[in-house]
């Protein structure tokens, strides 16, 4: 078994993500077992990437259902090419055929726009589906989902019963902007993914800004580590991490200075509040308590 999940984990580094035994683990379980596995942790942690990262170990196909307020099953899951329908009917109108033949016609496969959960049950082969942000959607979408993912299968009551042949594998993701249901997480397998440690996001760093001076990289994944400790409004992420070290190194800098941080903070923080409150801080103490190794 430990085998099998140090497999993954290479598997996983080789796809551009640098992982830990228990997200390789969660995903080893998640394929094997055939459970959604829901994925929660701050913005900008990269759970997100973990799907698109097990679609490219698997060789398989990604389909992303985006969630937001108000999302319902129609925008999930089909709805009919309205469009399409009516020009059919405007260029039969006319012909011999009887009502009954006309709506059997229009409301057939060929008129159907496949949404992401229906797209992800009519695949030749098990895709990696990806539900992000379910904490965005309502209870009523979650029991729908749950309903969808026990059988794996979808009637449309002018087509039939459509049931997958390749059920796919779930990732669902969680800001934890609500809490999610019971029901759902009882479905689920569990990861908790929180800001990486010191040396795991160097790492991260040098894997995703190739050739970005090795001191700068390590002053990067300190100043970070301190700066999530500042009370902010708006925590920033491994995203924010990336993009700031691709500007530092597009600008050619090789190690952080006072100047450096207050002419790129735009890249770090989201928030005007947190600007002022990181750029009071570092006039007061200057930039070494966020360069500094913990105590």
């Amino acid at each position: 078994m430990r085998e099998e999940i140090r497999k993954i984990q290479q598997l996983m580094e080789s796809a551009e993500y640098v992982t830990d035994a228990p997200v390789a683990t969660s995903v080893h379980l998640a394929m094997r077992l055939r459970k959604p596995l829901l994925i929660e942790g701050h913005a900008g942690v990269g759970k997100t990437e973990i799907a698109k990262v097990m679609a490219r170990v698997l060789d398989t196909r990604l389909i992303r259902l985006q969630c937001y307020e108000g999302l319902d099953a129609a925008a999930a899951l089909y709805e009919w090419n309205y469009q399409k329908q009516l020009l059919h009917i405007k260029l039969h109108e006319g012909s011999a055929r009887s009502v009954t033949e006309e709506e059997h016609e229009i409301f057939s496969e060929p008129f159907l726009l496949r949404r992401p959960l229906l797209q992800a049950i009519t695949q030749d082969e098990s895709p990696v589906l990806l539900v992000d942000e379910v904490d965005r959607a309502d209870e009523e979408f979650e029991a729908f989902m749950l309903e969808i993912f026990s059988e794996w299968q979808v009637t449309i009551p002018e087509i039939g019963t459509i049931k997958a042949s390749h059920p796919p594998h779930v990732i669902l993701t969680s800001n934890r902007t609500r809490e999610l249901s019971d029901a759902l997480r009882r479905r689920c397998l569990y990861l908790w993914i929180d800001y990486p440690a010191f040396e795991k996001e160097v790492a991260i760093v040098e894997r995703k800004v190739p050739g970005i001076n090795p001191r700068l990289a390590r002053e990067i994944g300190r100043f970070m580590e301190s700066l999530r400790r500042v009370r902010l409004a708006k925590v920033p992420g491994v995203a924010e991490t990336l993009d700031w070290a691709q500007a530092l190194a597009t600008l050619h800098a090789d190690h952080l200075d006072e100047a450096v941080v207050a002419e790129t903070v735009g890249c770090v923080l989201k928030d005007a509040d947190d600007i002022k409150r990181l750029r009071a801080e570092v006039t007061k103490a200057g930039l070494a308590p966020f360069l500094q190794v913990p105590g």
